[in-house]
Order: C-alpha cells, then sequence, then structure tokens
C-alpha cells in the first residue's frame, strides 16, 4: 500500500469544506485582524452540520431550556420528528430554527411517537445549547 486517504467521515466530505493548515492560519489571522465572523465560517463548520445523519425530533421553543437544563423530552414538547426514529437509539433534539439542542436517546419508535398523547419519548444524553438562550417556560413542581 503507498497511500490512505479517508475521503468521507459521516456527513463530511473530501469535496466540500476541505481546507489544509495554511488556510485555517490565514483566515484566523484575518478574523483576528478584522474579527468578521465570514472569515471563521471559511475553516469552521456548524455543529449542526456534523448531527445530519442522525435522525432528528424538533421541538417547540418552550421546551428548548427545559431540555438545556437537562430534562427528558415529552410528547407535548414535540413538534415534528422523522419517521426513521426507533428505540434506544442516539436522535439530535433540533429547535424549529434549525439549531442543535442536545443529543438524546429515543425511548419510542416513529410510529408509537404518532400515537402517543403524553410520556417521555427521549432520554436527554449530552445538552448541546446553552441554558438561557431560549426564554425558561418551565416550572419545578412542588413535591409534598
Amino acid at each position: 500500500m503507498q497511500e490512505l486517504r479517508r475521503t468521507r467521515a459521516g456527513p463530511f466530505t473530501e469535496k466540500e469544506g476541505l481546507v489544509n493548515l495554511h488556510e485555517v492560519s490565514y483566515w484566523f489571522e484575518k478574523w483576528r485582524e478584522t474579527r468578521e465572523e465570514s472569515y471563521i465560517h471559511k475553516f469552521v463548520q456548524p455543529m449542526e452540520k456534523a448531527l445530519e445523519m442522525l435522525p432528528k425530533i424538533y421541538i417547540r421553543d418552550s421546551a428548548v431550556d427545559a431540555i438545556c437544563h437537562g430534562a427528558n423530552l415529552t410528547t407535548p414538547g414535540v413538534v415534528s420528528f422523522e419517521n426513521t426514529i426507533k428505540p434506544n437509539q442516539t436522535i439530535a433534539i433540533f429547535t424549529l430554527k434549525g439549531e442543535a439542542v442536545a443529543l438524546a436517546k429515543a425511548l419510542v419508535s416513529a410510529e408509537e411517537l404518532i400515537e402517543r398523547k403524553h410520556g417521555f419519548v427521549a432520554k436527554t444524553r449530552r445538552v448541546l445549547m446553552e441554558r438561557g438562550v431560549y426564554p425558561k417556560a418551565w416550572t419545578k413542581s412542588q413535591t409534598i
């Protein structure tokens, strides 16, 4: 073997967005001089790009901050979802604007989710969005 070359890693391919270290250095210096974000976007892809291949659930704005605090996703927070979701599968939770909120483990399949009126649908595993980006729309329940 003379050469081993990776042409794809997940959603990232060799043809789109490939830069070498010299280009990274150049664009970073340009950003440092001007503080224009467009220079950073020449070599840093949005986090959402890495999640393209995962099944997704889109949630209400009112559920985002609860998820950011580590709450598990319940049926009332779900607006839409992909029909490929299976139980115990890793899924991505997104806002309606397409912003990544968290990674979670699906507790039900897409077919079950269609029928559900209440209950947990995903267990939050890793929060990706900072707390407070969306307004808090939940309260702690009082235990007696």
